[in-house]
């Protein structure tokens, strides 16, 4: 017969969607600012490749502060701990609001960023302490759905306030979000019993496996092709598709539409077979990438690919956070956090490509051609692929010689 606390595990519980909640506010404050820098750009009197290292500090934040902050905080109460988050969190988005120059701003980014990684970390191991062994990527897709329909709703929403009332406002809303996040988890998450933690040493030997390497290897080449596109998908699409600067938020939302329906099923699809759902998420990526840099120009057929592409990208994610807890024993929470903060090196480095590329291949002084994104994000889905096939052929190598 089937235990009380299985049947309990069983059922998806109220703390978890507090880290939804959680979630979605911190997702808004890192993808808002995409839809926002021409107005950034403008008001701090910067071009808007430069204004995309707004993103690239954020990112190097995350990824600089995330693994540091989880050996340093390892024996806190995981209930303070994201409370603590939430509270630093709140306090940078008031100072993005009020920043008076283009290097405040980025300090008061960069700042905002030390609460996602470990958060993101800390939350991923509770969250999947709260089901069966056969629920976890799932669960871990619930909490990351927060992140995704921030994209829905959160970005969109921000990015209306920023074009109606200044990118400031947005900042704002943002941190308003912060404090409703930080009630829910004050009153919705448990105070659980403090398990004992290993040594520092022993948590880093645990990370550094080589197959967690390749883990992280293949998540980092998919958020360098996310973010090497996505960071510029409003000028994007004005400039190449033709869309209005109005019409973006909508835009926003049918991508974010394709990232929450990719999260889940990607969750759901990698608890039956993970490596296989991650092989297809990445094969699927290349084909749309190269499809959007064919179809460009045609508005009804770029939201199409934008959509699908939207659910591709962000599907593998659930399955490779899971992977890497399950390779690291002796040590998920800083395993969860370290593939936050590599993640988010990929992000970093994927802006700052991306600026970088639409320079490079600008045709005059000040006019960039933002149609070589999707093709150089093409190649990073690629090579993700090739890495996601290796950590496939490894695999069976072990069961094989398991066998013999």
């Amino acid at each position: 017969m089937q235990s009380v606390q299985s049947l309990a595990r069983d059922k998806l519980p109220l703390s978890l969607y507090s880290l939804t909640a959680g979630a979605f506010a911190i997702g808004m404050t890192e993808f808002v600012i995409m839809g926002l820098l021409p107005e950034v750009a403008a008001d701090l009197g910067v071009s808007i490749p430069k204004a995309g290292n707004l993103i690239t500090g954020y990112a190097l934040g995350v990824g600089i502060g995330a693994p540091v902050l989880a050996l340093a905080t390892a024996r806190f109460p995981k209930k303070m701990l994201l409370s603590l988050l939430m509270i630093l969190f709140i306090i940078g988005n008031i100072a993005a609001a009020f920043a008076p120059s283009y290097g405040v701003l980025l300090a008061a980014r960069i700042f905002t960023s030390l609460a996602h990684g470990t958060f993101f970390g800390i939350g991923a191991v509770y969250a999947t302490s709260l089901v069966t062994e056969q629920r976890k990527a799932g669960a871990v897709a619930i909490m990351m759905a927060g992140l995704t329909i921030a994209n829905i709703l959160g970005v969109p929403f921000g990015t209306f306030i920023g074009q109606e009332y200044g990118w400031r406002m947005s900042f704002g809303a943002v941190a308003i979000m912060g404090v409703i996040t930080l009630i829910g988890l004050i009153i919705l998450i448990p105070s659980v019993k403090q398990q004992e933690e290993t040594s520092t040493a022993r948590q880093i030997r645990a990370v550094m496996q080589p197959k967690i390497g390749l883990a992280l290897l293949i998540g980092t080449m998919g958020c360098i092709s996310i973010f090497s596109l996505f960071s510029y998908i409003k000028p994007l699409l004005t400039s190449v598709t033709g869309f209005s600067a109005g019409s973006i938020p909508w835009v926003l939302v049918l991508i974010g539409c394709g990232v929450t329906v990719g999260n889940m099923l990607g969750g759901k699809l990698a608890d039956r077979a993970l490596m296989p759902t991650v092989i297809g998420s990445f094969a699927i990526q290349v084909l749309l990438l190269v499809t959007l840099g064919l179809v460009d120009e045609s508005a009804g057929i770029t939201l199409v690919v934008l959509f699908l592409w939207g659910a591709a990208a962000f599907s593998p994610m659930p399955g490779l956070q899971v992977r890497i807890m399950t390779l690291a024993k002796d040590a998920p929470a800083l395993a969860s956090t370290s593939n936050h903060a590599v993640l988010n090196f990929g992000n970093a480095f994927g802006a700052f490509f991306g600026g970088w590329i639409v320079v490079f291949f600008q045709f005059s002084p000040g006019k960039f051609d933002y149609s070589v994104l999707p093709w150089s994000a093409s190649v990073f889905s690629l090579l993700g692929l090739l890495a996601a096939f290796v950590m496939l052929a490894w695999d069976r190598r072990e069961r094989k010689n398991s066998a013999a």
